[in-house]
């Protein structure tokens, strides 16, 4: 039991589904992908939509990689396998390496085809787009969210991987791998769900959990949901 062939995919796996979901131990730690690239990354507060757009990219890079680390680890904890070797590794090993080296090949693509004429192909440049004016394009408007979002009265609340930002003109949610972004005075808020719960994270008293979808008026826009506490 004691083997490092058993001890490794079990550390492995708390590590990867920790640094995927990053809870505040790793956080605390700086193991996270911002902090970790944050000299590549910049600083959210001082430009919003361009350390997104590099920080989803590298996200999803840096978990695309993980299988292909496992691999790596074991090789070394269980060189009786021949995983040094794939053509003498078992076939199911050789099939694992082939979806391991997949994986961050297809990201690496995905990413490039993202970055293409300023990142323009970006899926969060692509809905800022909606919202542009012919002569300013979607980077306008993410001058106009940068600006918005170094402005102390914003309201910010959630974890760091469902985060949801209201400012004077947006209504955005922050999540792993994107970032949702609709105008306030386009938007139809619906509570498409209530959960009673008995007691709510921060006092005793009864509250009722809340799932709202946001709702552009612009079709090609992709709603999204949050959730909020409410007395009960």
């Amino acid at each position: 039991m004691d083997s490092p062939e058993v001890i490794f995919p079990l550390a492995y796996l708390v590590f990867a589904v920790c640094f995927v979901f990053t809870p505040n131990e790793f956080h605390a730690a700086g193991l996270t992908v911002q902090n970790l690239l944050s000299g590549w990354l910049g600083s959210e507060d001082a430009a919003f939509v361009p350390f997104h757009l590099r920080r989803t990219a590298a996200t999803l890079l840096c978990h695309s990689l993980l299988p292909l680390g496992y691999y790596v680890g074991m090789r070394l904890a269980a060189s009786e396998k021949w995983l040094h070797s794939p053509s003498q590794a078992p076939e199911a090993w050789r099939l694992f390496l082939l979806l391991a080296v997949t994986l961050p090949s297809i990201a690496c693509i995905l990413i490039y085809y993202w970055s293409r004429d300023q990142w323009a192909c970006h899926p969060l440049a692509r809905t800022l787009a909606l919202y542009a004016l012919p002569q300013s394009g979607w980077q306008g408007v993410a001058s106009s969210i940068n600006t918005e979002f170094r402005q102390i009265d914003k309201f910010a609340t959630g974890a760091p991987g469902a985060r949801v930002i209201v400012t004077d003109t947006w209504v955005m949610k922050v999540t792993v791998y994107r970032v949702h972004v609709a105008q306030q005075q386009d938007v139809h808020l619906t509570v498409t769900e209530s959960r009673q719960h008995a007691l709510s994270p921060d006092s005793s008293l009864p509250v009722q959990l809340l799932t709202i979808r946001v709702a552009s008026a612009n079709p090609a826009v992709q709603a999204f949901d949050f959730r909020s506490w409410k007395p009960a």
